[in-house]
């Protein structure tokens, strides 16, 4: 992967090169799903985890999980999670925004004051579309997306993950990327694009 095109996942719509990465331990918890659809999203973030030499944690000292999701039917059901409105700013209109747009997933994060991510609420209204993606892809995908702060465009042609057989696996260059962006000597946010060329130069070179 070239510079260009790691700067390309970071660069938002508006031009700007925005990334951040987690800061602290993540504490995920889960809403709305079986017993057994909880041991597949947890095994999909420690795995994701594992892969960026990032901490897990039980909880978060200051928000007890900093990684939520929230599965549901209907974006009118997330009003009614108690507390969800101190949590997530403006719940009202951003529900009325996605319920408007037919979408089916959202996800917001919450920074602190380096930039890092310090908190990501994962929403996944399960229309026909998602309710056909199997446990594992769906948590994969979500973890992986969930683990950087992303551009908004930077999934849209191509999905970070990929069909190994009969096995869904992440892309090996976007595992690479993941893998550089949380070296130790990298800052935990970056607003300049020659962060690029730092994470270019950490990935493995092919011959």
């Amino acid at each position: 992967m070239q510079s260009d095109e790691i700067e390309a996942l970071f660069t938002r719509d508006t031009g700007d090169y925005v990334f951040a990465r987690w800061g602290r331990p993540v504490a995920p918890v889960v809403f709305g799903v079986k017993d057994e659809t909880l041991g597949v999203i947890k095994g999909a973030v420690e795995a994701v985890c594992q892969l960026a030499g990032h901490e897990m944690a039980e909880t978060d000292p200051e928000l007890g999980s900093n990684f939520m999701w929230f599965f549901f039917s209907d974006w009118s059901e997330l009003p009614e999670v108690p507390g969800l409105d101190r949590l997530v700013p403006d719940l009202g209109p951003l529900v009325e925004r996605l319920r408007d747009a037919d979408a089916n997933q959202y996800r917001i994060f919450r920074f602190d004051a380096a930039g890092a991510i310090k908190a990501c609420f994962v929403f996944l209204r399960m229309d026909d579309h998602l309710s056909k993606v199997p446990a594992e892809t769906l948590a994969l995908s979500q973890t992986v997306q969930s683990i950087l702060l992303w551009s908004d465009r930077a999934f849209r042609d191509r999905s970070p993950l990929a069909v190994a057989g009969e096995t869904t696996v992440l892309r090996p260059d976007i595992a690479a990327l993941i893998r550089a962006t949380y070296d130790a000597v990298l800052p935990a946010s970056a607003n300049d694009a020659a962060h690029a060329l730092r994470l270019s130069a950490r990935l493995p070179t092919t011959s």
